[in-house]
């Protein structure tokens, strides 16, 4: 008798297990897929974008990362630096009045702020300030 309720209990047990793993199964299945950035936006073809990139965190080398990531999506990169600034996000400045470049610019950043603040003295249409929470792509490895 109490030799029947242990295997009474075992099956029990595992049907459980595989009907909660169904379940589970089931649902990652069917849930939809967290909202994702895409961050394959291009300067349009024939348009001449001029990007200033500053590195605006204590990240060594993030902002030749995110100018060669830039200029792979035809950003033309004519300056790159460091920035007395620190940011944790990243921030395109729309510098001449070019809001649909500057958000091209954003997405392709993996979807950084935007913010109008045109400047004549800079002779470039958009300035990056890459934040410390940026992570490049991985880049392709050539042996």
């Amino acid at each position: 008798m109490r030799r029947n309720r242990v295997v009474a209990l075992a099956i029990l047990a595992a049907a459980g297990a595989f009907i909660f793993g169904l379940v589970r199964s089931h649902t990652l299945i069917l849930s939809p897929p967290p909202p994702r950035v895409r961050a394959d936006a291009r300067a349009p073809v024939g348009v001449r974008i001029r990007v200033e990139v500053l590195n605006a965190s204590t990240v060594r080398g993030l902002a030749r990362r995110a100018t060669m990531h830039l200029r792979d999506r035809g950003f033309d990169v004519v300056e790159s630096g460091s920035s007395a600034e620190r940011r944790d996000s990243t921030l395109v400045l729309d510098r001449t009045h070019h809001p649909e470049w500057a958000a091209l610019a954003a997405r392709a950043m993996g979807g950084a702020a935007v913010q109008a603040l045109p400047d004549t003295l800079h002779d470039v249409d958009l300035t990056v300030l890459v934040g410390a929470a940026w992570r490049p792509p991985p880049e392709p490895f050539y042996p």
